[in-house]
């Protein structure tokens, strides 16, 4: 298990993705020894970070290396089995995952039970079956988050009238439910510009807790007006960072004859291996033997949905654990 993405250079007290990529990078010859110690020498920016407990499939960082033969192979050779380059493209002097990146795409797979009637016993929770007419409301409930809102209650210590709280949610809805190891699971997915900490999770909080008859859809509406509304954090088993998009990079360079399209087209099948191989099985496996969201669900008659919160959990939380930490993507 690795405590994050990104690197926390002086800490090797937890592990991240980016410590064992760097190494691997120069055990394989793609950079000097040096850089490792200092990342802003090879220009290393990451599209989005993912906290402790949130996967990727669908990452992409950008650095400056030297170009050896076969350079995919050889750098997977020295990382485990759980972290995979899965592909690797030329760009422009100036490119900045981060900055360049149009969107960003993210999944997170559910039980089901999240979905019941708060007096449903959520020890059968195997015995669970979503009923189509659940779905659509989800659906429903979903698409009110597109477009443009201001989403300073579904992150932590953002002031209501903070102009880089409002943020564009392009799509998102849920799928078909599926059974995996005897329990009914499904996806929800979610495509915006960019997101904040704790952001994606908070909107799939509320509305479990709206479908559950802890809150009113009218909470939904009142969460993007200038009061504070405690808004309850969904786990953060099960979310992936599926994809990011570089539409205009695409329309601007891919075409010039120099650069290649910053598409994934080839890579799909290898990643939709990584997925099933290492993704989905934990998030499965984890979650039929910790209960993390029957246990999260257990917290939601604590939440005042009708009152107007001076502090949230979440800030509180926020400050005790680590008072300088900025805003960030889900």
């Amino acid at each position: 298990m690795f405590c994050s993405f990104q690197r926390n250079p002086g800490n090797s007290q937890f592990r991240t993705i980016e410590d064992d990529l760097v190494t691997a990078l120069i055990k394989s010859g793609c950079i000097p020894e040096n850089h490792g110690d200092d990342m802003k020498k090879m220009s290393f920016q990451r599209c989005a970070r993912t906290d402790k407990g949130v996967s990727a499939a669908g990452q992409v960082v950008s650095l400056k290396v030297w170009l050896i033969e076969d350079i995919v192979k050889k750098i997977n050779e020295h990382l485990p089995p759980q972290i995979r380059v899965l592909g690797f493209k030329r760009v422009t002097q100036g490119f900045n995952s981060k900055n360049n990146c149009d969107a960003r795409t993210y999944s997170y797979m559910l039980p089901t039970v999240a979905f019941s009637p708060k007096d449903y016993d959520t020890g059968n929770k195997a015995d669970f079956r979503l009923e189509q007419t659940t779905l659509q409301r989800l659906n429903r409930l979903f698409s009110l988050y597109k477009g443009t809102h201001n989403f300073h209650n579904f992150t932590s210590q953002k002031a209501p009238n903070d102009p880089s709280a409002r943020r564009y949610i392009t799509e998102m809805s849920c799928g078909e439910p599926f059974i995996c190891d005897n329990c009914e699971f499904a996806v929800i997915t979610v495509r915006g510009q960019s997101f904040m900490l704790h952001q994606i999770r908070k909107m799939i909080g509320l509305v479990i807790a709206v479908i559950r008859g802890y809150a009113k859809e009218e909470v939904m509406e009142r969460s993007w007006g200038q009061e504070k509304v405690d808004i309850p954090k969904a786990p953060g088993l099960g979310l992936v960072l599926e994809r990011v998009h570089f539409e205009r990079y695409n329309k601007r360079f891919g075409g010039d004859g120099l650069h290649e399209r910053l598409e994934w087209d080839q890579e799909e099948e290898a990643i939709k291996s990584f997925k099933e191989a290492h993704i989905y099985p934990t998030i499965v496996e984890t979650e039929c033997q910790e209960d993390s969201m029957v246990s999260w669900m257990s917290s939601l008659p604590i939440h005042d949905f009708e009152a107007t919160a001076t502090e949230t959990k979440d800030d509180k939380d926020q400050k005790l654990d680590n008072p300088d930490r900025g805003n960030e993507s889900d």
